[in-house]
């Protein structure tokens, strides 16, 4: 399974928001700066997510996006179904009952085998996706983020939030 890069911009611009005081908005075309990726295709990731009802729109001159949701109400799965939407991984074309050994469709058990064993692990896969919030990973961004990347980031939130 590959996630589209997708998926990781919107995660990304979802913990930038978890930043803001609650409710302030920031432009799309300066979330896309300020992780280096291209307006255009962050703006249709916005979009997804808006969709989804995770982020919200904020028309006007001081305009953007901000979190529709609280951060521990926001899972890494809906971000994932926001983006990427919601088709399974795996799909099963019934190759077993093709070929030279391919008997009357009857003789087959109802659900293939290796299709049961791939969709058990995509709902495991899902599972813990569902259960890592917003908040979780707000949480343990401290540990993770140099402490110069910090100062830059805040030093940038207080521009675009000024």
């Amino acid at each position: 399974m590959r996630l589209g890069e997708g998926v990781e911009w919107g995660l990304h611009c979802a913990t930038v928001l978890a930043m803001v005081p609650p409710g302030m908005p920031i432009p799309a075309n300066r979330l896309a700066e300020f992780h280096g990726v291209p307006p255009t295709y962050l703006a249709k990731i916005l979009q997804g997510m808006s969709a989804a009802g995770l982020v919200e729109a904020v028309p006007g001159r001081r305009g953007g996006y901000r979190l529709a949701r609280g951060i521990s109400d926001i899972t890494l799965l809906d971000v994932v179904l926001a983006v990427d939407g919601d088709e399974p991984a795996f799909r099963c074309t019934e190759i077993r009952r093709r070929g030279p050994s391919a008997v009357p469709a009857r003789q087959y058990t109802p659900v293939c085998t290796i299709a049961a064993a791939m969709w058990e692990a995509e709902e495991a896969w899902r599972d813990s996706l569902r259960s890592i919030t917003l908040a979780d990973l707000v949480g343990s961004l401290a540990q993770a983020i140099p402490a110069d990347a910090v100062r830059k980031g805040v030093a940038w939130m207080q521009e675009v939030l000024s």
